[in-house]
């Protein structure tokens, strides 16, 4: 039976809200901004430090300033080692507390490339929401952003979550064949939710027992539970 659900998003497509207002409805654990939170635990440093640098590479200027801060302390017996909460750390502690809670169960797990590293967990349904420019746009107007900042953030934010995919896990953002759904979140979160619940107990009645579903066999076949737009 499923009792991992990933959802992955485009920026402002909605899908943290999906998120939200889907482990509220199953009374599930949410893991997003508790995510960054427990992140920020390991790592000893502020949640805003975390969240400024979760799924993105490291800038070049990043890169440049951490090899030359280790190679200034590098030999220094009298000097603590120097650690840095660079990108490799992120998906090190990302992975660590990502597969913690999965093991437990009955969790929503946003992002952070989780539906990439749990293709090996029999128990996990992956979704991918998106949505339409235009309301993504308007979400965003919305909250306050000005247009020509709306464009900007969704022009970016969404090509950075793209390169550390692709840094990270070698795949293309989104692959298709990584989810078992692909659904356009322009219809709402109640509409989306009730989407979601009926291709999980759709997958449970075909897969009572659980199924590994490797990236090798997806690679090879389409996901049984098809794509569906709302």
């Amino acid at each position: 039976m499923i009792g991992v659900i990933t959802i992955d998003r485009e920026y402002a497509s909605g899908g943290a809200a999906i998120a939200a207002r889907l482990a509220g409805q199953r009374h599930w654990e949410l893991w997003d901004q508790a995510l960054t939170s427990e992140i920020a635990k390991l790592a000893k440093c502020e949640q805003s430090v975390v969240e400024k640098r979760e799924e993105r590479n490291d800038s070049l200027y990043y890169r440049l300033m951490k090899s030359f801060v280790r190679g200034s302390f590098e030999g220094n017996m009298n000097t603590q080692k120097l650690e840095l909460l660079d990108a490799d750390v992120m998906v090190q502690l990302t992975k660590k507390i990502v597969r913690r809670v999965a093991a437990a169960g009955n969790c929503v797990i946003v992002g952070r490339g989780s539906a990439y590293f749990l293709q090996d967990l029999p128990n996990a349904f992956h979704v991918f929401v998106y949505s339409t420019r235009e309301q993504k746009m308007r979400r965003l107007r919305k909250e306050g952003k000005s247009g020509a900042e709306a464009a900007h953030l969704i022009d970016t934010i969404d090509h950075e979550r793209a390169a550390f995919i692709k840094r990270y896990y070698g795949k293309c953002w989104p692959d298709r064949y990584l989810f078992h759904m692909m659904l356009n979140g322009s219809g709402g979160e109640d509409s989306a939710v009730d989407t979601i619940n009926a291709a999980v107990a759709t997958y449970d009645a075909h897969h009572p027992g659980g199924s590994i579903t490797t990236q090798a066999a997806i690679s090879r076949k389409a996901p049984e539970v098809g794509a569906t737009s709302l």
